[in-house]
């Protein structure tokens, strides 16, 4: 499993204020199976097998365009690891235990 920060960036809108934007990229997050996913206040970070996730931010990178957007500049961070399973939340705990919160 994949853990994948990603931060989907419309240019040249009518308004500073991205909010609609981001709104339109979680509706994909929502119908979408297979993976887990968490609003940040500055990127989404999205949980699940490589491949379809992937897909999934293909989907999100989309819908900028589709308000009308004529640029978008989509950044995403992956970290994969195959000898374990990864999660958001395991990768925060092991931070955690190590300054003795957990």
């Amino acid at each position: 499993m994949a853990v994948v920060d990603v931060t989907i960036v419309p240019v040249g809108t009518a308004s500073a204020s991205l909010s609609d934007y981001v709104a339109g990229c979680l509706k994909v997050l929502q119908g979408a199976e297979g993976i887990t996913w968490q609003l940040t206040p500055m990127s989404t970070v999205i949980e699940g097998e490589l491949d379809r996730v992937l897909t999934v931010i293909r989907q999100m990178h989309d819908q900028p365009f589709i308000k009308g957007a004529g640029r978008v500049v989509t950044t995403i961070r992956i970290d994969d690891r195959q000898d374990k399973t990864l999660t958001a939340a395991g990768k925060v705990a092991a931070v955690q235990a190590k300054l003795g919160e957990k």
